[in-house]
């Protein structure tokens, strides 16, 4: 009896010994493909496999379960990963554990179901989103108004609004292109679409859809905008008492007069007391955009991302987690936010601080949580209309891109109260 229990003795902890793990480092030279990373994050939760993201521990590494399929899956999209084994992990682990580290090993428990708000007719190179959610294989849902006003918000997890206009203006693209092709199809594609829905106006339509959406994020959803859609949507929200500030060219009758002291910085997410642009010949919605206002060549234009505590405020930290600390910039019609006109209880996660702009900003709404990132492509400086297609082939390692896919895994994290 003694002799079998000390082979079973032998053999359990030979098995323990043996027992190992998946490491995907996430630092900049221990990963080739930091985009396809999160795809392989995401497809183990699809399996429903639990990851530990692993908080500034080699730049937000990610810790998964061994097996043959998961290696065979990153050697296939060229992740690059790590067999570690079950005494390493534990060292790893305890390591993150310690409080004198700023680290933290975060549990994701599932896949989050996600919806891309954007016109049928967008091309998934339209919209940074969509072409890194392709590129990384994170498969996703287009969703637009009708969808929207039709409650179908309530079977996903997580909402990407794409470069949209909420206030009815067509993207304040009135001036240089208002006579061109598409310009007056897309026009007429959304007034027939409001109509269909029995609206009168664009606007109205924008307005309703914006009220629902700020339902969802209310209600517990996830919500991340870029560009245009981050003020065009708190604008929405601030004249949706049925303030008219659309022009004769957008929606067929004059706006309210004296429509700035109509509106209603309460009801919007992030930004305060800002100044809404009322020639329809700029292409500006109002004073929020720091576009005009930016005085710095493209050769310096960088933001920096805040440091968090990863104990204490495991939300932000997750979303700032990166191989740099220091982002190139890029522009857009939103490119920056005015930090002056930015409410107090956002939290400002990314910023130009010469030049007094935000760049990467989040908050909580309610039960939920909203993201604004400010400019179009991480990795198209000036992205103009008719650009080519940014090709992530060529980038797979973009610190910008980088951090649209924490927005994307942040849902599936098994979350701890906030201290901040």
């Amino acid at each position: 009896m003694s002799k079998l229990f000390s082979i079973l003795f032998v053999l359990f902890f030979s098995m323990n010994a043996w027992a190992s793990y998946i490491l995907i480092p996430m630092d900049a030279e221990g990963q080739k493909e930091h985009l396809k990373a999160y795809g392989i994050t995401y497809w183990t939760l699809e399996k429903n496999a639990k990851v530990k993201w692993l908080l500034n521990y080699r730049g937000g590494s990610f810790l998964l379960p061994d097996s043959e399929e998961i290696k065979k899956e990153c050697q296939i999209r060229g992740v690059s990963f790590e067999v570690i084994s079950d005494s390493k992990a534990e060292q790893i682990l305890t390591l993150i554990s310690s409080p004198s580290q700023n680290m933290e090993a975060v549990v994701l428990e599932k896949a989050p179901r996600i919806a891309v708000y954007s016109p049928k007719s967008n091309l998934p190179w339209d919209d940074a989103v969509t072409m890194v959610l392709t590129y990384a294989e994170i498969p996703y849902t287009t969703i637009y108004d009708e969808e929207v006003m039709g409650d179908q918000l309530l079977l996903y997890d997580w909402l990407h609004l794409h470069h949209e206009d909420f206030t009815g203006q067509y993207g304040k693209f009135y001036r240089s292109y208002r006579a061109t092709p598409w310009y007056i199809e897309e026009k007429k594609n959304a007034e027939a679409l409001a109509a269909k829905m029995g609206y009168d106006k664009v606007s109205e339509a924008k307005r309703d859809v914006a009220l629902k959406i700020r339902d969802y994020v209310v209600g517990g959803g996830f919500m991340f905008a870029m560009c245009s859609a981050t003020d065009s949507f708190d604008i929405a929200l601030a004249a949706s008492d049925g303030v008219d500030i659309c022009e004769p060219m957008f929606d067929g009758d004059p706006s309210d007069p004296g429509y700035q002291s109509k509106i209603d910085f309460r009801k919007t997410f992030a930004f305060k007391d800002f100044t809404l642009e009322r020639n329809p010949m700029v292409y500006e919605f109002s004073s929020i955009d720091m576009t005009a206002k930016r005085r710095i060549n493209k050769e310096t234009d960088y933001f920096t991302l805040m440091d968090y505590s990863a104990k204490w405020d495991p939300i932000p930290c997750m979303l700032v987690q990166n191989h740099t600390a220091l982002v190139k910039g890029f522009m857009g019609q939103t490119t920056s936010y005015d930090r002056n006109e930015i409410k107090s209880n956002v939290l400002i996660m990314g910023e130009n601080k010469a030049n007094g702009e935000a760049r990467y900003i989040h908050g909580i709404k309610g039960k939920g949580f909203f993201t604004f990132y400010g400019g179009h492509d991480p990795e198209d400086y000036q992205h103009r209309v008719g650009d080519a297609k940014t090709e992530l082939a060529l980038h797979p390692n973009s610190p910008g891109y980088r951090l649209i896919l924490n927005n994307v895994l942040f849902p599936a994290a098994k979350k701890k109260k906030q201290k901040t």
